[in-house]
């Protein structure tokens, strides 16, 4: 019997391996076995063009790698949302007709996702990664989708790339390791060998990467889009959404031990937020520039690789979006909910941005699998809160039930309805372009630089800042097993500033590069988190107490922080009522088993019996974390004495005092900072 399982098991393999295949030395086809010549650019009327429908290579590799997961989305699968509404502070009708941006005082709903990128759904939230930040607005002339990021620039010029760039940051094939991250051989390979990449990936090494919070980080539109008035007037436009609580981030070890200890961070951030009341709160922005100015910079204002610098083009704020309420059920809501850059009402159109072209039939192309079928819209959180109206019949998951035996349009048994709407009545009208040009697969050579503006990035960066980025790119490299591609991406960056590079081939122990930098001294302040607003709301203050600490005065305290839009909550050695002197009692919502320093914002020393041996080991361990993560931290009473034996009193961002008058003023300011990048951690 050995002897025939196996034979039937080399029978088996045999079976096996004829679908097994090895690609290397073979030329690309498509899956017909056609010769691919190109696959770096999709076809295009002209180099600066929109893409074209007839471009059948690009249209499979897209709709197969739309498909590529079954049920969760291939990319954005891990995310949170919630309901809101946005009101309009001035009317955009000088640039748009879009009926939503017109009247101030005026609100239309909301529902917001955000989300990472890379990992599943069951992936950590704190990982280094780019942010999802998509908004649906329900307006009256239907649903109007801004799909955007937290960074303003992508990896890519070219949506037909974008499949290659996903499967390279995607955990390796052979053994799906590491989850959610992209310290690994194939994204740095692809980062090496497409330096189009060279911009995203410094804001993709800063600290922007790792928010703090879904409340504290900025979206973008990313792409240029258009806005077209009611004479038929176009603008080009790009979107910004500004959070009023600022822009702030995690420590990087700080981010990682959050994996570990809250892989629901941010989730858990934005939904207690919102039950707490306080609502997260971001005004949009818009950039404008004339279609006359159109070449007038020194880059193509189409490259989504590209940013508009806010002191070139500022950002003029129009409105204010609030997030106050949370979705009732994740899966109806959260997973079913279906974007698309598409999703556009009269007076928003596109531009012949090549990435935006293929995102244009990549979201629609995704759905058909994720939600079974082309009725997604008809799911209730993807329902328009305007009434629908079309020939288009049947299909799985189908909830209207249509009368009559008319589905086509020209017809004289329903009198031709639902007729069309002419502009005038809010029909859609494209906006008229001329375009011309040859039937090619090409880039533009506007569109050839790569390195201006990753150097306009470093140079706006704070000291601090800047060592982020080189610790960053040390960890990243760091986890390669390749030295040859480490090689080659130190070398890639000595392109941005030498300095950098060689910095971190030295932390990877390879050969410096010897030639490199450039020349370009410009800097834009606005890129710098420092230069963000600083503003100590709905910051968490961990208060480290024990019996016997002082009753009256530290719950006067507590409750000052409270008023002051701080959340302070207890941590002690046990949970319930931990009694102070005076017979006070305040409530231990956490112990140190529970809780942890870096699920904290800023930390307040308290104490109680200063013979409490456990609780001083505690609160040192707890303390000394946070403040290797440069947090705010105060103290009064017997946790001076703690401060104070670990070395901590004099140091930057401490803050200590028996006024609680003066103390709560400067620990509250201190608070306010986030950070305080200039104390000396060693």
């Amino acid at each position: 019997m050995s002897d025939d399982r196996k034979v039937d098991g080399n029978s088996k393999h045999e079976q096996l391996e004829q679908f097994r295949t090895d690609d290397r030395g073979k030329k690309m086809t498509t899956n017909q076995g056609l010769k691919v010549s190109e696959d770096e650019f999709s076809l295009k009327a002209g180099v600066r063009g929109p893409t074209l429908m007839e471009d059948f290579h690009f249209r499979e590799k897209m709709t197969h790698f739309d498909h590529e997961r079954i049920p969760e989305r291939v990319v954005h699968a891990r995310g949170y949302a919630a309901h809101g509404e946005f009101e309009l502070y001035e009317s955009m009708e000088k640039y748009t007709k879009a009926k939503f941006l017109q009247i101030p005082g005026s609100k239309t709903p909301v529902f917001v996702r955000f989300s990472t990128v890379a990992g599943s759904r069951g992936s950590a939230e704190t990982v280094r990664d780019v942010r999802g930040f998509a908004t649906k607005f329900y307006t009256e002339e239907g649903n109007y989708d801004l799909v955007g990021n937290n960074i303003p620039v992508f990896f890519i010029q070219d949506a037909i790339k974008f499949p290659d760039l996903i499967h390279a940051v995607k955990p390796e094939p052979h053994n799906e390791i590491p989850q959610a991250a992209t310290a690994h051989d194939t994204f740095w390979d692809f980062v090496a060998n497409n330096q189009e990449t060279a911009h995203m990936i410094m804001w993709h090494l800063s600290d922007r990467t790792i928010p703090r919070s879904f409340r504290m980080m900025e979206g973008f539109g990313v792409h240029t889009f258009r806005l077209v008035n009611a004479e038929g007037k176009g603008h080009f436009v790009k979107f910004h959404w500004k959070p009023k609580l600022g822009i702030h981030s995690l420590v990087w070890d700080e981010a990682q031990k959050i994996s570990g200890k809250d892989p629901d961070f941010h989730r858990t951030d934005l939904y207690e937020a919102i039950e707490n009341g306080d609502f997260p709160e971001f005004e949009l922005g818009v950039q404008i520039i004339d279609e006359s100015d159109e070449f007038k910079f020194d880059f193509d204002i189409l490259d989504s690789t590209k940013i508009w610098p806010e002191e070139d083009v500022p950002v003029q704020i129009i409105g204010k979006m609030t997030l106050n309420r949370n979705v009732d059920n994740y899966f109806a809501e959260t997973e079913q909910v279906a974007f698309h850059p598409g999703h556009v009402v009269p007076g928003i159109d596109f531009t012949n941005d090549p990435l935006l072209q293929g995102r244009l039939f990549s979201y629609t192309d995704t759905q058909l699998i994720r939600l079974g079928g082309p009725n997604f819209h008809e799911l209730p959180i993807n329902r328009p809160v305007c009434p629908f109206h079309n020939n288009q019949r049947d299909g799985y998951g189908r909830q209207t039930i249509n009368k009559g035996p008319v589905s086509y349009h020209n017809n004289s048994l329903a009198q031709n309805t639902p007729e069309t709407s002419t502009a005038d009545e809010g029909g859609y009208v494209h906006y008229e372009e001329k375009v011309e040009g040859r039937k090619v697969q090409a880039r533009s050579d506007s569109f050839r630089d790569h390195f201006s503006q990753a150097v306009l990035f470093w140079n706006s960066m704070s000291v601090s800042e800047k060592e982020h980025i080189i610790e960053a790119f040390s960890f990243e490299l760091g986890k390669c097993k390749e030295n040859r591609i480490k090689e080659q991406v130190v070398d890639m960056f000595a392109n941005v500033n030498l300095e950098m590079a060689q910095q971190v081939a030295v932390n990877l122990g390879i050969k410096p590069p010897e030639h490199g930098g450039s020349s370009i001294t410009k800097a834009s302040p606005a890129l710098s988190q420092e230069n963000t607003r600083k503003t100590p709301d709905t910051r968490k203050v961990a208060v480290l107490l024990t019996d016997g600490y002082s009753g009256k005065e530290v719950h006067s305290i507590v409750n000052d922080l409270q008023e002051k839009g701080l959340q302070p909550e207890i941590v002690a050695e046990r949970l319930g009522m931990i009694t102070g002197t005076e017979e006070v009692q305040l409530e231990a919502k956490h112990t140190f088993i529970t809780a942890d320093s870096v699920l904290f914002d800023a930390v307040y020393v308290v104490g109680g019996e200063v013979s409490n041996l456990t609780f001083f080991e505690n609160a040192s361990s707890f303390v000394k974390e946070a403040f290797s993560h440069y947090k705010p931290i105060g103290a009064t009473h017997e946790g001076i004495r703690i401060l104070q034996e670990n070395n901590m009193l004099n140091s930057i961002g401490v803050v200590s005092g028996e006024s609680a008058e003066k103390f709560l003023h400067d620990f509250v300011g201190s608070i306010s900072v986030h950070r305080h990048w200039a104390r000396d951690v060693i």
